[in-house]
């Protein structure tokens, strides 16, 4: 999953023609873990307004839907996921117009670790200020504001690009990134491997962006999220 830069803003007329849908939040997540990433997210300062919207509502199923994320850092690596907290996705003639994921950021948690007190403290670290401050920051965003087609895109591989608003920590981030989106028998699907950037988000610990060199202390700036979104009317 990996994001790219789109500074551009999509009007609602211009969204109906291109859009077709591709999910994915966002969301946000997770340093001190690690996974492998075929492309990098990019951020940008500017945000866009978020899509109009206009087409039939569709709920996202949160039982059919999952969020896993991947840090990584010079020592190790680490796995796990985030629960959605809610979210809807609107369509219009099989055309995504639209839609907000919201992740429950109090969910964090850990896949790899056995130990049950090792787990624990990791989970802790990530939800202490240190990381993401859930007290503070209960839930991060995802905003759709355009998706735009990949042409010639091979079968089962992205054929869109999602455009979004990521609000993480009350810092948000204009992404993009490709998903592989189905519309289909009253039912949205969409997957996306999507990485993001913390230091755009003022998640700082371990972050050679804010301390210099940490050696073997390193954790990495960038984590992976994977999505694999289902969303019904």
């Amino acid at each position: 999953m990996y994001v790219h830069l789109i500074n551009s803003k999509l009007d609602p007329e211009t969204m109906r023609k291109t859009a077709f849908y591709a999910s994915l939040m966002a969301a946000v997540f997770f340093t001190a873990c690690g996974g492998e990433t075929t492309e990098t997210a990019q951020s940008t300062e500017v945000t866009t307004e978020a899509a109009t919207g206009e087409g039939e509502v569709y709920e996202i199923a949160q039982d059919q839907s999952s969020v896993a994320w991947y840090g990584e850092k010079v020592l190790g690596k680490h796995e796990g996921e985030i629960k959605l907290q809610s979210g809807q996705l609107t369509v219009a003639d099989n055309q995504l117009t639209g839609g907000t994921i919201v992740m429950d950021m109090k969910t964090i948690a850990n896949k790899d670790l056995t130990d049950q007190e090792q787990n624990d403290k990791l989970v802790g670290h990530l939800k202490s200020d240190d990381f993401f401050g859930v007290e503070t920051y209960p839930t991060a965003t995802f905003e759709i504001t355009g998706v735009s087609p990949i042409a010639n895109a091979a079968a089962d591989q992205p054929n869109y690009t999602v455009q979004g608003n990521l609000t993480i920590k009350d810092k948000t981030e204009q992404i993009d990134f490709p998903a592989l989106v189905t519309v289909d028998n009253n039912t949205v699907k969409a997957k996306a491997d999507v990485t993001v950037d913390r230091s755009k988000f003022d998640v700082r610990f371990g972050s050679e962006t804010f301390f210099g060199e940490l050696g073997d202390k390193a954790i990495s700036d960038e984590f992976r999220l994977s999505l694999d979104i289902t969303a019904t009317k």
